[in-house]
């Protein structure tokens, strides 16, 4: 039935940065989710859209993102938020991942920052770049200043796959996300954590992938 199984990176490859966001405002006395809203604020548009599309600079981004956020109740910059998105590996989706690249052709669409945005980490490279390494095609916001949900980057992709949509599974942690696939006949899963996720994956393809 499945030809090709798509993924998102962050929130599904690693953690979501929804709880560091989260400890972030806790340790600085910020109101609750005042990230999180700012981000979802005039979400196409905004100083996020525009940095995953590499339209403005780190400096811009500092200096919109706090503005945003300082018209949503406090003030936040930009280049704070940065060091929040890293998230932590899940090696057990990349297991999941080595064994669905076996049986059916494998994407990534990731919504991601222009290079040395967030700075690097040895170990985190290295994971980023095996991963990315299990992909037969991929596509960055940052390099082709197109972003989800934009319905035209999940076309871009099932056209490079050479893939039908509806013969394609795909994975995110954003509901907003997963709605442009949905419409155009993929089947989705919202990624809560890798148990679910991979629970939904196996039913979806029947395969064991622990």
């Amino acid at each position: 039935m499945f030809e090709a199984v798509i993924w998102d990176f962050g929130g599904v490859l690693t953690t979501s940065p929804f709880e560091a966001f989260a400890r972030f405002e806790t340790e600085r006395g910020l109101p609750a989710d005042i990230i999180r809203r700012t981000n979802a604020a005039n979400h196409l548009e905004n100083a996020w859209a525009r940095f995953e599309r590499a339209e403005v600079d780190i400096e811009t981004f500092d200096r919109l993102f706090a503005a945003e956020s300082r018209a949503l109740g406090a003030e936040v910059r930009g280049k704070d938020v940065l060091p929040l998105l890293a998230g932590d590996p899940r090696p057990e989706m990349v297991e999941a991942l080595r064994h669905i690249k076996l049986s059916f052709k494998t994407g990534c669409i990731t919504n991601n920052l222009p290079a040395n945005a967030i700075g690097s980490a040895g170990g985190r490279t290295l994971y980023i770049a095996e991963v990315m390494a299990l992909f037969d095609h991929i596509i960055e916001s940052a390099k082709i200043g197109l972003r989800k949900p934009d319905p035209k980057i999940y076309r871009m992709m099932v056209d490079a796959l050479g893939v039908d949509p509806k013969r394609c599974i795909y994975l995110d942690d954003l509901g907003i996300n997963l709605k442009p696939a949905r419409e155009m006949g993929m089947t989705t899963i919202k990624v809560s954590d890798a148990k679910q996720a991979i629970a939904e994956l196996e039913a979806a393809t029947g395969l064991l992938l622990r």
